[in-house]
């Protein structure tokens, strides 16, 4: 008799196209930080569906909310106005100081808005500006805009040609870059942390370098804080804390805390150069996804969520650095902040993953050697703890392997 996994892998065999490599578990339920398959195991989730269940699995209050406007009215389309956007689009201002919004559905749609405002702007004003800087083990995602910006030739080189006129240049190399920017340039690309790539945290040096530049020739600073933004770091926006000044910002993941939402602030003077018809988004800035954004936001700020991270972080820094003592046969290097970490270790770290599952905790494995750890930002420092010591077993369980 076939079992649950069984059933749903010959069905997505047969219909789902294949552009993830799966892990062989079916997850049917979650609760706060934890997980269950169709067999009823349980998992501690580091990884938060990478970064999205900001607020952990079946939250109640988000729960609430999401049925109550779904009862109410779900989508009305751009050409009508809504109650949310606005109120969406006020609280984003004041925590990043962009006083403009465009809400579209993911942080690669963002991305993309992005990248075309910034050529917009250069347009309106006349200058034939379209070179984009962007860092080497950047990952802002896989359309054609963002695959452009995205260093890694193994997403890359299957659709060349690409957007041309991107230049790739070393991060947290302050020197490197203040070159790199020239007048021709229209704008810089940056994630203040690079989780895809590594968890490679960028350096107020460099962010003050770009800053610098960007001044002297007047070229446009985004900040891709899709993964690293909206409290991830303990801060709102880790750009803010290594000095770095966007004029256009690209959001998504936690912001929904699971519903579909992306958004991309801008400055004023950006947004004056951006006329009707530029950009636009069928499903974009929908009634239920403000009201989720909105809730979101509410529990990040005025719930306290902001506080615990920092909290939280701090314990995390301190566990998982002793973590990397404890393993250091297998792990060369720490790096992240807040509650976004990656062990970067001296092997490939994709038997991690499989070693996690089968001691209940769940992580992922990116730039072939880190393992990376995404908790929900309600994590508390004893489920984080509980989530660590069986990620422990999992490198145990690897380093025994590999001396075999």
């Amino acid at each position: 008799m076939a079992t649950v996994m069984e059933d749903v892998q010959a069905l997505e065999a047969r219909h789902v196209l294949q552009t993830y490599r799966r892990q062989p578990i079916t997850l049917v339920r979650g609760e706060g930080v934890r997980l269950w398959d169709a067999d009823g195991k349980e998992y501690f989730d580091l990884l938060s569906g990478i970064g999205v269940a900001s607020l952990g699995h079946s939250n109640p209050g988000l729960a609430r909310v999401i049925s109550d406007q779904a009862q109410t009215l779900l989508h009305t389309s751009n050409l009508f106005f809504h109650p949310l956007q606005g109120q969406l689009a006020e609280r984003l201002a004041h925590l990043s100081g962009l006083p403009r919004a465009f809400f579209c559905n993911s942080g690669t749609e963002a991305v993309e808005a992005c990248l075309k405002f910034a050529r917009r702007y250069w347009y309106t004003l006349g200058e034939t500006r379209t070179e984009i800087i962007a860092l080497e083990n950047s990952f802002h995602g896989r359309t054609m805009g963002a695959l452009s910006v995205t260093s890694d030739e193994h997403y890359r080189t299957p659709f060349a040609p690409l957007i041309a006129g991107v230049v790739f240049v070393p991060n947290n190399k302050p020197e490197v870059i203040a070159r790199s920017i020239t007048r021709n340039t229209a704008a810089v690309i940056v994630e203040p942390v690079q989780g895809e790539g590594g968890v490679h945290v960028l350096t107020p040096a460099f962010a003050a370098s770009i800053n610098d530049a960007c001044q002297r020739t007047g070229t446009l600073v985004i900040a891709d804080e899709v993964q690293s933004g909206l409290g991830r770091t303990g801060y709102p926006f880790y750009s803010a804390a290594i000095g770095l000044k966007p004029q256009l910002m690209a959001l998504g993941k936690a912001l929904g805390a699971g519903v579909l939402v992306g958004a991309a602030l801008l400055s004023e003077d950006v947004a004056r150069n951006i006329s009707f018809g530029d950009h636009g988004s069928t499903y974009g800035g929908n009634l239920l996804a403000c009201r989720a954004a909105l809730f979101f936001l509410n529990e990040l700020v005025g719930g306290g969520l902001l506080t615990q991270i920092g909290r939280v972080g701090r314990h995390f820094e301190t566990k998982i650095h002793a973590l990397a003592a404890k393993h250091h046969g297998i792990v060369k290097e720490v790096r992240g902040k807040g509650l976004i970490w990656g062990l970067d270790l001296n092997m490939d770290a994709g038997a991690v993953v499989p070693a996690g599952l089968a001691r209940g905790v769940i992580v992922n494995r990116t730039a072939d050697t880190v393992v990376r750890l995404l908790p929900p930002l309600t994590i508390t420092e004893a489920e984080l703890d509980e989530g660590l010591a069986r990620l422990d077993l999992a490198l145990t369980d690897v380093t025994q392997l590999r001396s075999n």
